[in-house]
């Protein structure tokens, strides 16, 4: 009998996800998340098997096309970029508002 993981089933396969949607290297992902870039890479192996025999990620979904990866990659790059933009904006609005009551 396999001893059970010390990763619960939810979190490897959101650590699935985020290899596949980020664009970024198994070892950068694996250093965030503090798992092993082997331990992830067995996971991503094990998800492709899943996808293939058609359970599409284990949720009954489609896996995600090419096109989709994409999309999803440039959206939270823009996401990114608007939090950014926001953030800029909160900080300027605070200080002006401050100037403004002297």
């Amino acid at each position: 009998m396999p001893r059970p993981s010390k990763y619960p089933e939810q979190f490897r396969r959101d650590a699935v996800d985020l290899v596949r949607s980020s664009g970024r290297s198994l070892r950068e992902v694996g250093q965030e998340l503090g798992v092993n870039h082997e331990t992830l890479r067995n996971w991503v192996n094990a998800a492709k098997t899943t996808d293939a025999v058609g359970r599409g990620r284990g949720r009954g979904e489609e896996p995600v096309s090419a096109d989709e990866r994409d999309e999803l990659r440039r959206l939270r790059k823009k996401v990114a970029e608007l939090e950014v933009e926001k953030e800029i904006l909160r900080k300027a609005a605070a200080y002006f508002a401050k100037e403004m009551g002297r």
